[in-house]
């Protein structure tokens, strides 16, 4: 029996001006800007709120209608979680707050991934959680652009990193062309939950090493000494959306579906 998810938010942090993809959040699938997307997700995982937080009237316009919320952000923010912080503090939520982070670029995240990081934040006593899926192939283990993890016997995060990890030191002295047995390789799913107090903490603290090296800013949390709870998706997690080719392959997939 499913364990009774305790409300929650969902907050969506959709910026502008992407790099590779410019105005990404307003770009079409089957007919609707990625940011409706997006947000008919989080309204279909049972949110109690959700909000969009963003530096864009563009994007404010194009959520007309959609039962979400809009909050205007500041455009100099360096994170999702920054812009969220923000947020957080505009509309007062409670310290105790379950947020959950729904990055705005993905359109394919299942409602039962969604609850279940707000679940794993609720279950335990880690100040931020997260999700994980079993890497698929050597090529996802070596792409940089694929952030792997470990975590500890109790289900929190030791490492994130984009290079492989863990390392089988006997098996790729072997072979380094296909993905070794029986080895917890771990591929990180970009969504995260926190308490609201925690959220503003988070981004008050300042920037650390490992995190500027990797450019992962949930290594921040734990070269601060805080803990990350890790919860296996309970089904697979599409890749969100970050080039053209992503879009092509994510359009392809909503084609066949409902809107």
């Amino acid at each position: 029996m499913n364990a009774v998810v305790p409300p929650f938010i969902v907050a969506i942090p959709a910026r502008y001006a992407s790099t590779r993809l410019p105005g990404k959040p307003l770009l079409p699938l089957a007919g609707v800007p990625m940011v409706v997307q997006v947000a008919r997700r989080a309204l279909a995982a049972g949110a109690a709120e959700v909000v969009v937080a963003t530096d864009d009237d563009r994007i404010a316009q194009a959520l007309g209608g959609s039962g979400v919320r809009v909050a205007m952000t500041r455009v100099d923010h360096a994170s999702g979680s920054d812009r969220l912080a923000e947020v957080a503090a505009n509309l007062a939520w409670p310290d105790d707050a379950i947020i959950v982070n729904l990055q705005g670029d993905e359109p394919l995240a299942p409602a039962s991934g969604i609850r279940a990081v707000a679940a794993a934040l609720a279950e335990g006593d880690a100040p931020m959680a997260t999700l994980a899926t079993a890497v698929g192939s050597i090529e996802e283990l070596f792409d940089p652009n694929c952030v792997k993890l470990v975590r500890d016997a109790a289900g929190r995060a030791l490492y994130f990193s984009r290079a492989p990890l863990p390392w089988p030191r006997d098996a790729f002295a072997r072979d380094r062309e296909n993905l070794p047995e029986g080895l917890p390789f771990l591929r990180h799913v970009g969504i995260y939950a926190y308490r609201a107090g925690f959220l503003r903490r988070f981004a008050a603290l300042p920037p650390t090493p490992l995190e500027r090296v990797e450019s992962l800013e949930q290594l921040r949390a734990l070269e601060h000494g805080f803990s990350i709870a890790v919860r296996i998706a309970p089904e697979p997690f599409p890749p969100g959306v970050d080039t053209a080719e992503d879009l092509a392959r994510t359009e392809q997939r909503l084609a066949g579906a409902p809107a």
